[in-house]
């Protein structure tokens, strides 16, 4: 886990490194202050010196300064590196993401991946920090100042080590309860995110059923265990203070009991005792502070453990040593096809598929709810990997292709289209970056969008807000439609993209498709017979299996669920899902 995020460091190796140099060198100088102190006491100020009060007193000066310079340089770098370092962990998971297939993200949610990007790496930053700094600060001042303190007097300095004792059985009781309890934290983060993404999301249904207070009551829910965790780790937690402070104390009493006595035998002189004082405070502060390191490693591990999970997560679907950049033409082949979600768990969404599509057919897909329609198309572009069988583009297995390169030859419109922020223009250019406004103007006159995009006072400079929320469903999908021609692509499969436009623009779409496009195996997925009767051939899907493939003519005969809805729907009934 360590090693796979220090991966990350990166350029900031060198910041990384002379942080805990610069933080030494400030250890050293501000050890060395109380023992000059001890000798301009006995030195200078008790035998009444003079020039031995400036000579200790400018060197003091000198050594304070340079704590002073080397502590800002410390903080300098420190700050570099560990702002560097969290960005570089984003970035790594970000790209991570992006090689994942839909399976591997379904294993993570969105909310999830959002707290790991955010809350999870200001974690790690603050402890890498923390760990470059103070780790490094506190173990030196703890060793210098133990050091210099039994130069002075080894007896009176063994009372640290009761202290150290005392303070490290009370540190690993605290630890071991803190860490389940933030294991957990971060997983109800998760919750909260999730809760406050549904509902922004959703917000027109939220208000349309006017459910305001319910969704307020659950995000409270949810944030309220969160306060309940948290307040049971920092009461767990609260008990560190006491400790710090009994053994500080303690150590203050006996060393001033003991050190009493042996001045008065003449075992200790003033200055050394004042300078016992100092290295007592330099040992139990770095002691206090290694106590804080404890506390944020205790969090910062379940936020490493989390963000670790992503970036060593393995994408399931991967370009094999030597694969083909080239897509010959659309044509497609299921060869006894059969997949599920969820590889050897019995549960097939498809099984047995075997069809065969010429390149530049029109074939319409039919179905209920959940027979498999999506899926279906889905594997076309290999956003998922069968069980058994082949899915063949241009007479070659999809796992034989450059991913890249095969599904820039696959342009898929769904149902519930995106739309980014930016003008019509800019979203129209994800299909082609550097497609000129005539080519823009073009497809979408095929998509029947020109047509709205004109009466807007901008045209194609109109911007579009996040998610498309300024215009109409169908206004959405006709710019979607729009945006896929412009790829130019061998296979367009239409998700359904067409269910929120009406039947004449429908109609106007289809029959643009046949002139513009005639090269260009197209899919459609609808619900309405009428949207895919005109296909060269239409596929019937019932419960993960083909159960008809032929014309419209040729299925109002021989198959009974297609004259079922079909007489259904021109009797002025239901869609796909309704009784025959």
């Amino acid at each position: 886990m360590i090693k796979t995020l220090l991966r990350y460091v990166k350029q900031y190796k060198k910041s990384s490194i002379l942080t805990p140099i610069f933080t030494g060198l400030e250890v050293l100088m501000e050890v060395l202050i109380p023992f000059i102190i001890a000798s301009l006491i006995d030195k200078g100020i008790e035998a009444g010196d003079m020039g031995q009060v400036y000579l200790y007193g400018g060197l003091m000066i000198v050594l304070a300064f340079l704590s002073l310079t080397f502590g800002i340089l410390a903080g300098r770098y420190g700050a570099n590196a560990s702002s560097g370092f969290a960005c570089n962990l984003r970035d790594g998971i970000y790209e991570k993401i992006q090689t994942f297939s839909f399976s591997n993200i379904d294993k993570f949610s969105t909310a999830s991946l959002v707290t790991r990007m955010t809350t999870d790496v200001t974690n790690i930053q603050n402890a890498y920090q923390m760990c470059l700094r103070i780790a490094v600060r506190a173990p030196l001042m703890l060793i210098c100042s133990m050091c210099m303190a039994f130069f002075i007097s080894a007896r009176l300095s063994s009372i640290f080590l009761v202290a150290m004792v005392f303070l490290a059985i009370g540190l690993i009781l605290i630890m071991s309860k803190t860490t389940k309890i933030f294991n957990q934290v971060f997983k109800r983060y998760d919750d909260l995110n999730a809760s406050v993404q549904e509902n922004v999301s959703a917000i027109r249904v939220v208000k349309a059923f006017v459910r305001e207070d319910h969704e307020t009551e659950k995000f409270s829910k949810a944030a309220n265990t969160l306060y309940k965790m948290f307040v049971k780790a920092e009461s767990i937690l609260a008990f560190n203070n006491p400790i710090m402070m009994t053994a500080v104390y303690g150590c203050i009493v006996a060393i001033s009991w003991f050190g009493a006595k042996l001045i008065v035998a003449g075992g200790l002189t003033t200055g050394e005792l004042t300078s016992l004082f100092s290295y007592v405070m330099s040992v139990l502060m770095s002691l206090m502070m290694l106590s804080m390191i404890f506390v944020m490693l205790t969090m910062s591990l379940a936020s490493a453990r989390r963000i670790a999970e992503v970036l060593n997560e393995q994408p399931d679907l991967a370009n094999p040593d030597k694969p083909q950049e080239v897509v010959k033409d659309g044509s497609i082949d299921f060869n006894h096809v059969s997949f599920s979600y969820k590889h050897g768990s019995g549960e097939e969404s498809l099984r047995d598929i075997d069809l065969h599509i010429q390149s530049g057919e029109t074939i319409g897909i039919i179905g209920g709810t959940g027979c498999g329609k999506s899926t279906l198309v889905n594997l076309i572009s290999r956003l998922y990997d069968v069980d058994q069988g082949q899915v063949k583009v241009g007479g070659i297995d999809v796992r034989a292709y450059d991913m890249e390169a095969l599904r820039d030859q696959v342009a898929v419109v769904l149902q519930k289209n995106v739309l980014f922020s930016g003008t019509i223009l800019n979203n129209l250019r994800w299909g082609k970056e550097d497609a000129t406004l005539e080519e823009c103007k073009e497809v979408c006159r095929q998509a029947c969008a020109d047509e709205f995009i004109e009466r807007f006072p901008s045209g194609y400079d109109t911007w579009i807000e996040q998610g498309g929320t300024n215009v109409s469903g169908g206004q959405k999908q006709r710019l979607c439609i729009a945006r896929a021609l412009l790829k130019k692509p061998k296979i367009l499969i239409l998700d359904d993209s067409t269910s929120a436009v009406d039947t004449a623009t429908d109609a106007k779409i289809r029959k643009a498709f046949a002139t513009s496009i005639p090269g260009t195996t197209k899919l459609i997925i609808a619900q309405r017979i009428s949207s895919v009767q005109d296909a060269d051939r239409i596929i019937v899907l019932d419960n993960g299996t083909v159960n008809g493939f032929g014309t419209h003519e040729e299925l109002l005969q021989t198959n009974q669920i297609y004259q079922e809805i079909y007489e259904a729907q021109t009797k002025g009934g239901g869609d796909f899902d309704a009784e025959g």
